[in-house]
């Protein structure tokens, strides 16, 4: 019986290693670009500067396909976000509380010219209607659906961006690379005009692949060498000039576009990691400070104690 275990044991172990190489055969990508995030680590901080440059390039570039619907605009103004303001600058009425980011002056200013309405209703006859966001608005996305954002993209559908950081795996490097890793399809594939090939992206390139370079099963020629990453329905988004920064010293290249909107969406994610990083300092001094002052009694209350 305990052989008989064993046995099937070792089958299943077999055939989940056999099923995790042919995936992995399948699903090869380049190595993320690994760059160095100053929002990383233990003391690790959002760059404000970069923050703001990086919702520029999200609303005028990513936010034609993809919507941050987790985000409403008044997070803009909250502590920690991009156009937070501890205190109103000179010309805003002194009735205003610019730390309230409803009240904030540039996130009203955001939330009333934003490209897109946000949809209300129904009115006094029942209608659902548009009007100009408000600072307590959700972000509004591109699409009114996912069917509608499928139909616009051919059938793709576009991913939400929020949490695109925390959800995919070495989130800042992978959408950095994605965004920087287009290139001109390899000769040995066949793509449609709304194929984008990214050797970043997870994928299997061996579907693609030119008559001429597969066997008469439609297999790849043992000769041939699959070209690593997948295709798109996105094209490349960045073009350099493509967003005009108001500091002229900013370069306005596909790398620092990128940058700056990892460190938005690094933000979306996680609007909140700077105060959590401080209470979580602030709680490991406290628990050292109680440990020495614990220790210290222990040693005083027993100090004059007969062994």
């Amino acid at each position: 019986m305990i052989r008989a275990l064993l046995k099937t044991l070792l089958t299943v172990a077999a055939v989940a290693c056999a099923v995790s190489a042919g995936a992995w055969a399948k699903d090869n990508h380049l190595p993320y670009k690994k760059q160095h995030w100053e929002f990383e680590g233990v003391f690790g901080k959002y760059d404000k500067d970069a923050l703001q440059r990086g919702f520029q390039v999200y609303e005028t570039v990513c936010s034609n396909c993809h919507g941050v619907d987790h985000l409403y605009f008044r997070n803009l103004g909250q502590k920690g976000g991009p156009f937070y303001l501890p205190v109103c600058p000179e010309g805003v009425p002194e009735s205003v509380k610019c730390s309230n980011p409803n009240q904030n002056p540039i996130v009203k200013a955001i939330a009333k010219n934003y490209k897109f309405k946000v949809t209300d209703g129904p009115d006094d006859t029942g209608d659902m209607f548009q009007r100009t966001p408000l600072p307590s608005d959700h972000i509004p996305g591109p699409y009114a659906n996912e069917a509608q954002a499928k139909a616009a993209n051919n059938g793709a559908y576009p991913p939400d961006l929020s949490l695109i950081i925390k959800a995919r795996e070495d989130g800042p490097d992978y959408v950095y690379s994605l965004l920087t890793g287009f290139e001109p399809q390899p000769e040995i594939v066949n793509l449609t005009a709304s194929q984008h090939y990214n050797p970043y992206f997870r994928g299997d390139m061996s579907q693609f692949l030119k008559d001429k370079y597969k066997t008469a099963e439609g297999k790849p020629l043992p000769s041939v060498e699959i070209p690593p990453g997948g295709v798109l329905a996105m094209p490349p988004p960045l073009t350099d000039g493509i967003v005009e920064y108001a500091d002229p010293d900013t370069p306005q290249t596909v790398d620092q576009y990128a940058h700056d909107v990892v460190e938005f969406l690094s933000w979306a994610s996680e609007p909140t990691m700077e105060e959590r990083k401080e209470l979580g300092f602030m709680t490991i001094a406290y628990l050292l400070i109680l440990a020495a002052a614990l220790y210290w009694s222990y040693r005083v209350v027993w100090s004059n104690v007969e062994h």
